[in-house]
C-alpha cells in the first residue's frame, strides 16, 4: 500500500484514526498503530512480515544484552551480533543478485543469480534498528524492555518504506509518553495534504513526462528535449522524495510523533556540501555519525572517509553500478570544494555558486535515472550535441508553452516561498489567526480534491522507493 492511493485516503487512514481515537489507553493504541502497520506492509508482500519480525525481534534481544553487558565483552557481542545480522539479511536480499551478476560480467562466469524479491523498506528499517543498538551501545539511549513498543518503533507505517529514517532516540519518549493535541493533528493533516499535493501533481505529471523521453529510443532525442527531460526528473524525484517525507511526517504528527524533517528545498543550496545538508537529511546524518565520525572524519584520512561514505550512500539507492557512480561523483565534488572551490565561491557572487550546483546536481540526476551505463552514455552524447541529433525540435516548443503555467508552480514550490509568505502573514497580526486558521482548512481541502482527481483521472502514480 501507498500513501498517494485512494484506499489508503478513504479507508485505510479514516480506519486507523477510528480504532487510535476511540480509547485513551496507552496499550491499545500501541496495539491498533502495529496491526494497522502489519496491514500497510502486508498489502502488497505479506511473507516479508516474517523478516520483519526477525530484524526486529534480534535487535531488541541485542539491546538487552548490551544494556544488561555494557562495559564487557558481553555488550560488544550483542553489537557485533546486531551489524552482522542486519547488514548480513540486506546483503542477501537486496545485494546478493548484484553481486553475483557482477562476477559474471567481469569474470564471463555462470553463476546462478539469485533472484530474490525485494522487500520493500528493508533499507530504511535496517538502519533504524542499527541506530538503535548502537545508540544503546553508546549508552545513548536506554533499551526498550517492552517488546511490543519497541515492534511498534520498527514497524510504525508511516516512514516504514519511504522515510525518513527514524532513530529510536528521536521518538523514545514519545513511544511511552506521546500527547496528540489538535495542533498536532491540525499541523499534521495541512502537512499531509501538501505532501500527497506534490506527489501527485508534481511528481506524477513530470514523471509520466520523464518515461515518455527516457525510456523509450534515445537516438530520437533532441539535445533540446535531453535537457527538458532531465530538469523534469530533477522535480519528479524532488517532489516525490520530499513529499513521501511530509506525508510521514504529517501522519506522525496526527498520532503524536514528531519526525525530523528531512529535505529543506535543496535546490537553492550553493553548493554539493549544503545540497546534502538539505537532501535526505536523515540519510546524511545516519552516514555521519554512524560511519564517518567513526572512521576518522575530518580529522584523520578525510579523503578515504569521504569516498567510503559516498561509495555506501550510492549503493543504498539501489544495487546497480549507476548508483555507486552516482555516489561517487558527489563525493569527487564535496572534496573538490573542500579542497578548491570553496576558497573560488567566497570571492564570487553567490549566484554563481549556485548555478553551478544545479548544474551539478541536474547532471547527477541523469546518472541516477539510468541503471543501463552504455544507454547512460549515449544519452550524455545527447545532452552535450555529440550525437548529431537535432538541438530543437517544435514539439519541444509546443510541450514547454503547455506546460509552462505547472512549471513555473514547481519552481516555486521547490523554494521556501511558501514559508516565507506564511511568516510575513503571522508577523505584527498581518492576518487574525482565526482567518489564518480557516484560510489553511480550506487550501487543505482543496489539496485533497485536486490530488484526489488526479488520482482518479490518472493511471500514473509510480512508487519510486521499490529499490530501498
Amino acid at each position: 500500500m501507498v500513501f498517494a492511493s485512494l484506499v489508503f485516503l478513504f479507508i485505510f487512514l479514516p480506519l486507523n484514526f477510528i480504532f487510535y481515537y476511540s480509547s485513551g489507553n496507552k496499550n491499545y493504541r500501541n496495539i491498533v498503530l502495529i496491526v494497522f502497520s502489519f496491514i500497510f506492509y502486508a498489502w502488497g508482500e505479506p511473507v516479508w512480515i516474517i523478516l520483519m519480525i526477525i530484524s526486529a525481534s534480534v535487535d531488541y534481544i541485542n539491546g538487552l544484552v548490551i544494556e544488561k553487558y555494557r562495559g564487557k565483552i558481553g555488550a560488544k557481542i550483542g553489537l557485533v551480533s546486531s551489524l552482522v545480522v542486519n547488514l548480513g539479511l540486506l546483503g542477501i536480499f537486496k545485494y546478493s543478485g548484484f553481486f553475483y551478476q557482477s562476477l559474471n560480467d567481469w569474470f564471463n562466469l555462470s553463476l546462478t543469480v539469485p533472484a530474490f524479491t525485494l522487500p520493500i523498506g528493508i533499507s530504511f528499517y535496517t538502519f533504524q534498528t542499527i541506530s538503535y543498538t548502537v545508540d544503546v551501545y553508546r549508552n545513548e539511549v536506554k533499551a526498550q524492555h517492552s517488546f511490543m513498543k519497541f515492534f511498534m518503533f520498527v514497524s510504525l507505517y508511516h516512514q516504514l518504506v519511504a522515510g525518513p529514517i527514524v532513530r529510536y532516540s528521536h521518538i523514545a519518549h514519545e513511544i511511552d509518553n506521546r500527547q496528540v493535541t489538535l495542533e498536532d493533528i491540525s499541523s499534521g493533516v495541512s502537512r499531509f495534504c501538501v505532501g500527497l499535493f506534490k506527489k501527485v501533481f508534481f511528481a506524477n505529471v513530470a514523471g509520466e513526462l520523464v518515461t515518455g523521453y527516457l525510456d523509450g529510443d534515445l537516438s530520437s532525442l533532441s539535445a533540446g528535449e535531453a535537457w527538458w527531460a532531465l530538469i523534469l526528473f530533477s522535480f519528479q524525484i524532488y517532489f516525490d522524495f520530499s513529499g513521501y517525507s511530509d506525508m510521514a511526517i504529517g501522519l506522525g504528527r496526527m498520532f503524536g510523533f514528531h519526525y525530523h524533517e528531512n529535505f529543506n528545498y535543496p535546490y537553492i543550496a550553493k553548493s554539493a556540501t549544503d545540497f546534502w545538508r538539505r537532501w535526505h537529511i536523515s540519510l546524511g546524518t545516519f552516514f555521519r555519525d554512524y560511519l564517518y565520525i567513526p572512521l576518522g572524519g575530518n580529522k584523520t584520512n578525510f579523503y578515504r572517509n569521504l569516498l567510503i561514505v559516498w561509495f555506501l550512500t550510492g549503493l543504498w539507492h539501489g544495487a546497480s553500478w549507476n548508483f555507486v557512480l552516482w555516489g561517487l561523483y558527489f563525493g569527487v565534488l564535496i572534496a573538490l570544494e573542500k579542497a578548491l572551490l570553496n576558497k573560488l565561491f567566497s570571492r564570487i557572487p553567490t549566484f554563481f555558486s549556485h548555478v553551478y550546483l544545479l548544474f551539478a546536481a541536474v547532471l547527477g540526476w541523469a546518472i541516477f535515472y539510468f541503471t543501463d551505463l552504455s544507454r547512460l552514455s549515449s544519452f550524455f552524447s545527447i545532452l552535450f550535441g555529440q550525437s548529431g541529433s537535432a538541438g530543437w525540435n517544435f514539439e519541444l516548443t509546443i510541450q514547454l508553452q503547455n506546460y509552462s503555467l505547472w512549471l513555473s508552480a514547481a519552481i516555486l514550490f521547490s523554494m521556501p516561498v511558501v514559508p516565507f509568505i506564511t511568516k510575513w502573514l503571522l508577523e505584527k497580526n498581518r492576518i487574525r489567526q482565526h482567518v489564518f486558521s480557516y484560510s489553511l482548512s480550506a487550501i487543505n481541502i482543496i489539496l485533497l480534491i485536486v490530488s484526489t482527481a488526479f488520482l482518479i483521472g490518472k493511471s500514473y502514480n509510480p512508487f519510486l522507493y521499490f529499490r530501498f
